[in-house]
C-alpha cells in the first residue's frame, strides 16, 4: 500500500484523523467525565471544574521558517506567539488566565533577540489582561515557539462552533483580508501602508469583544478567523449543521486593501481565502442584534441558511456563487479536505 504524506492532506485531515485516535474509547469509555470538549472540535479544549466556569485550554507552535514573514522585529514575533493562542482563548468568549511559553532556539541566538521575544509575549499577554505563568527553554535547529494558554467562561456563557441555525445573523470584527494583502506585498516586495503591515505582525486577540458577546447572551456561535474567513465558514457549517449566504458587498475590507489590490477578483481572495486577521466570525440570534451593535467594530456580512444550500457568496448583481473551501493551512496540501 503507498504511503499519504501529511502535505498531501492538509491539517484539517490530518487533525480529524488524530481526533479519531485521541478520542478512541479503546474499548471502553476512558474519557473523563470532566473533559467537555477534547481534541478536534473546537477551538479549545473545555474542562468542567465542577464550578461556576468552565476551564478552556489550547496550544499552538510557531516556526521561524514558515509562521514569521520577512521583516518582523523578535518583538513581534513574541506578540504573535502569544496572539494565536489568546485568540482562540477569545473564540470560546472566555477570560484568558494565564499563558505557558515553550520556546527552543539555536545555541548561538543573540540574548537580546530572546529578551525582545519575551517582551513580546509579555506585552500581548498585558494586552489581553493576563500573564506568562511558565513554560520551557531548550536548543533547537530552529526558533520554535509553542504556546499554552487557559481561560475561563461561565458555564452559560460559553461559545462553540456549533449552535448556529437558519434564519441567524453572521458577523465578523474588524477587517477581513488585511494579513493576506501584507504577505502578498512581502512576497512581491511592493509598497504597503504600516496598517496593512501592522495587521500581519500584530495581531490583535479580540479577548475584550469576545467576552462581552458572550455575555451578551445574544450569539449562537463563534470561532476566530486566523486560517481564513472561508475556512471558518466551512467549520461553523460542519459543526452546526447549517448553511451560509455571504453578501460580497458587505465584506469588510481596508481602503488601503483594496488600493493595493489588482483587482475585483484579487480583493475577493484576500477577504475569503487568506488566513493570519485573528477576527471573530459568529453568528447571532436577530431579535438580540441591538445587545451586541455597541460591544465592538462589526459588520453583519451574511445569514445562516439550511445546511443543504451549502455555502454560497451573493455578488452585488445577486448572483449565488459557491465559496471553496481554501484558505489557510500549516501542512500545505492541493485540495482542502
Amino acid at each position: 500500500m503507498k504511503e499519504t504524506k501529511v502535505s498531501s492532506i492538509g491539517e484539517r485531515a490530518l487533525i480529524s484523523r488524530l481526533s479519531e485516535i485521541f478520542n478512541a474509547p479503546d474499548g471502553e469509555e476512558r474519557r473523563q467525565e470532566e473533559v467537555l470538549i477534547g481534541a478536534g472540535s473546537d477551538d479549545c479544549a473545555v474542562l468542567d471544574l465542577k464550578g461556576e466556569d468552565y476551564l478552556v485550554v489550547t496550544t499552538d507552535m510557531l516556526h521561524m521558517t514558515t509562521d514569521f514573514p520577512e521583516g518582523m522585529t523578535p518583538w513581534q514575533m513574541g506578540w504573535m506567539s502569544a496572539a494565536v493562542n489568546l485568540s482562540d482563548i477569545a473564540a470560546m468568549g472566555a477570560e484568558p488566565t494565564g499563558l505557558l511559553m515553550a520556546i527552543g532556539m539555536p545555541s548561538d541566538t543573540e540574548i537580546a533577540f530572546v529578551e525582545e521575544l519575551a517582551k513580546g509575549i509579555q506585552a500581548c499577554a498585558a494586552f489581553c489582561g493576563t500573564s506568562v505563568i511558565g513554560g520551557d527553554l531548550d536548543t533547537h535547529a530552529e526558533l520554535t515557539i509553542t504556546g499554552t494558554a487557559l481561560g475561563r467562561v461561565k458555564k452559560s456563557q460559553l461559545l462553540l462552533r456549533k449552535g448556529a441555525k437558519p434564519g441567524d445573523l453572521v458577523c465578523v470584527t474588524g477587517y477581513a483580508g488585511s494579513a493576506g494583502a501584507a504577505l502578498k506585498a512581502i512576497q512581491l516586495k511592493k509598497p504597503v501602508s504600516e496598517n496593512v503591515l501592522k495587521a500581519l505582525f500584530e495581531p490583535v486577540p479580540r479577548t475584550r469583544e469576545a467576552k462581552q458577546l458572550a455575555e451578551s447572551g445574544a450569539v449562537t456561535s463563534m470561532m476566530d478567523t486566523s486560517d481564513g474567513l472561508a475556512m471558518s465558514l466551512y467549520d461553523l457549517s460542519r459543526q452546526s449543521k447549517t448553511g451560509f449566504k455571504i453578501r460580497e458587498n458587505t465584506l469588510p475590507i481596508l481602503p488601503e486593501v483594496r488600493e493595493f489590490a489588482s483587482g475585483p477578483e484579487e480583493l475577493l481572495e484576500f477577504a475569503l481565502y487568506t488566513g493570519g486577521d485573528f477576527e471573530l466570525i459568529f453568528t447571532i440570534d436577530p431579535e438580540r442584534l441591538k445587545k451586541v451593535q455597541n460591544i465592538c467594530n462589526l459588520t453583519i456580512i451574511g445569514e445562516c441558511t439550511e445546511y443543504e444550500t451549502g455555502i454560497m457568496l451573493e455578488s452585488p448583481e445577486c448572483r449565488l456563487t459557491a465559496i471553496k473551501q481554501l484558505g489557510y493551512q500549516q501542512l500545505k496540501a492541493e485540495t482542502a479536505d
